[in-house]
């Protein structure tokens, strides 16, 4: 079997039945919606990006680096039919959101879906992190959210829904990880910051609820990106990652990108303040699967 072609890392259970890999959703879904994805230039956010384009929406990439891999998202983008632009923005600065969110405007006319996905580790043993590591973090991972997600909620309260186009008058995805709730010890910073925007996002569910917005997040395990090539590339890591994940294989990031179309669609109108974990069963807490 070759398994890279069918999405897989190159090293699996062999056991285990092949499974292949379904592609991104065709099914236009978010037609006539606009769509902001932070930190999409690569990976995770990547992903999304093309997923929500695939089904349909217009997609604003952000990203802080990697302009020429942000601008080819954006064309396969409009190879799908939508449209679509890169914008550079650090999304701790407050100006720079708003900015980015006056040019959407400007350019679409308003937006209908954020994806909150910009995040960075900056790792240390807790005696030695310095305050300029704790707070990059917080900043781009939690504050930033803030920031994306403020700008966000304003305008979709000044257009409100929109009949035809969805049943809600936006929708806020945020991208948290499995380390909000799983303890990281010498990444403290991080799991700090994805633990905020776990409450974060509960709490501004509940509180634009009334103005049908909807805010969830989706919570990854172990996904294949290039970030975190260490952890799966060789055979001695791949089974060591494996140990952490019931359901033996790595996560791609298409598997982020369909939680995300569902999540933005009215397929999931009446799910608002949830947290869908895409781990593969990682918090399952697996070292008890042989009973403790």
């Amino acid at each position: 079997m070759d398994v890279m072609n069918k999405g897989y890392a190159p090293f699996h259970d062999p056991t285990l039945p092949d499974v292949v890999m379904p592609s991104c959703p065709i099914e236009k879904k978010l037609r006539g919606q606009t769509a902001l994805v932070t930190g999409a230039s690569s990976g995770i956010g990547k992903g999304i990006a093309i997923g929500l384009g695939h089904a349909g929406a217009d997609v604003v990439v952000n990203y802080i680096s990697g302009e020429d891999e942000a601008l080819a998202i954006v064309e396969e983008v409009k190879r799908c039919g939508a449209k679509g632009y890169a914008h550079r923005a650090d999304v701790s600065s407050e100006d720079d959101v708003q900015a980015m969110f006056a040019r959407l405007q400007d350019e679409f006319g308003g937006i209908d879906i954020l994806v909150n996905n910009a995040g960075l580790q900056q790792d240390a043993a807790f005696e030695e992190m310095t305050l300029a590591q704790w707070n990059k973090v917080i900043g781009v991972n939690l504050t930033g959210q803030f920031l994306c997600s403020r700008e966000a909620v304003r305008a979709f309260k000044r257009r409100g829904v929109r009949e035809g186009v969805s049943c809600s008058a936006g929708k806020i995805l945020c991208i948290s990880s499995v380390h909000d709730v799983i303890p990281w010890a010498g990444h403290v910073n991080y799991a700090a910051s994805k633990g905020g925007v776990s409450l974060m996002m509960k709490s501004i569910a509940q509180e634009v609820a009334p103005w049908r917005i909807r805010v969830n997040a989706i919570s990854p395990g172990a996904i294949r990106t290039p970030i975190n090539m260490a952890a799966w590339s060789t055979q001695e890591a791949y089974q060591e990652l494996m140990k952490l994940v019931p359901y033996k294989r790595i996560g791609e990031t298409d598997d982020i990108a369909r939680a995300a179309v569902w999540l933005a669609s009215d397929d999931s109108d009446y799910i608002t303040g949830a947290t869908l974990y895409v781990d593969g069963g990682m918090t399952l807490y697996p070292g008890f699967e042989t009973g403790g």
